[in-house]
């Protein structure tokens, strides 16, 4: 069985071959070829954090595993990533274990490359700008993978912490080729062509009021029923997509809370991203439709990630070989 680190992940899937994968994972699940119950989240017995187990069995590549995975909200105060965690990677024929792979480096990096593919799908073509709502890991991450879909040429940051969103945008500005600035309005993020939500918020930040005709929303920090990181109004305003239905209509606050209100239906959402790279549910219809993609994250994506992951430390003879 193969050990492969967080700095493995990195050096093995390039942003841009993740995207691919995800549109493969994402396609193949709306299809029924990748079997994946419905997360289960166990808060803590202090209800200091929770615990998200996450199996899931596929067919291309014949592989099957769980994503362990936890969350602490106060580590990042104290310098530790907010998720910790592994998959588990097994042959789907024979049940030998195969790999145990980092779990936090890849969560990180197919969830931006998941907004990304469906900024792809949804954003319209001459998409320029792009408003980060968040200041961790997840902001710099999502900057650097919709970049690699549009055409960027102006990120606007915002965050609670101000200095932090300077930093974050000084960092981003010596790697990427974009300008990139800091903002203290919130408005000034909200009015752009992508919108991106990577914050631990529990009430909306992010106002449909402020929103420009023709935007793409990614929302990404929420993942419990009552906790949101937008209003009613941009539910209101948005055609909705998801990443998996499913879990979309038992954990996505920023769905379930309108809905559960009467400010939508259950017609506002459209259908899965995979559902859309099909052909069996509708894409963007026009430029001046906002489009909204919720994403949860599926072990879909963790487990395809994981095994390309693994194939190309098979190949580079990258990894530590161990035996149970």
């Amino acid at each position: 069985m193969r050990f492969i680190d967080a700095r493995l992940v990195r050096e093995l899937l390039p942003v841009a071959d993740c995207v691919e994968l995800m549109a493969q994972a994402m396609r193949n699940a709306s299809a029924g070829r990748i079997a994946m119950p419905t997360r289960m989240v166990m808060p803590l017995a202090d209800h200091s954090g929770q615990v998200f187990v996450m199996p899931g069995s596929a067919l291309e590549p014949r592989v099957y595993g769980a994503k362990l995975l936890n969350v602490h909200p106060t580590n990042p105060q104290q310098g530790r990533p907010l998720h910790q965690g592994f998959v588990a990677l097994f042959d789907h024929d024979t049940g030998v274990p195969l790999a145990i792979v980092e779990g936090s480096e890849l969560t990180l990096l197919r969830t931006a490359a998941a907004s990304a593919l469906a900024t792809r799908t949804l954003a319209r073509a001459a998409a320029g700008t792009h408003g980060i709502f968040g200041t961790g890991r997840q902001a710099g991450d999502h900057v650097r993978a919709i970049a690699g879909v549009r055409a960027i040429r102006r990120v606007v940051i915002w965050g609670r912490t101000g200095t932090r969103a300077s930093a974050l945008a000084a960092e981003l500005s010596d790697s990427t080729g974009s300008e990139v600035i800091a903002t203290s309005d919130p408005r000034e993020a909200a009015a752009c062509d992508v919108v991106t939500t990577v914050t631990a918020a529990g009430e909306p930040v992010l106002q449909g009021a402020w929103l420009i005709p023709g935007t793409h929303l990614n929302l990404v920090g929420a993942h419990s029923p009552v906790t949101r990181e937008v209003d009613d109004d941009a539910a209101r305003r948005s055609t909705i997509y998801v990443d998996r239905l499913a879990s979309a209509f038992s954990e996505a606050g920023d769905i379930l809370i309108p809905l559960g209100n009467g400010t939508i239906t259950r017609d506002a959402i459209v259908g899965e991203i995979g559902q859309v790279l099909q052909g069996t549910a509708p894409g963007r219809r026009d430029v001046e439709q906002i489009t909204l993609y919720k994403s949860l994250g599926t072990v879909a994506q963790d487990i395809l990630a994981a095994a390309c992951v693994y194939r190309r430390a098979i190949e580079r003879g990258a990894g530590s070989e161990v035996s149970l």
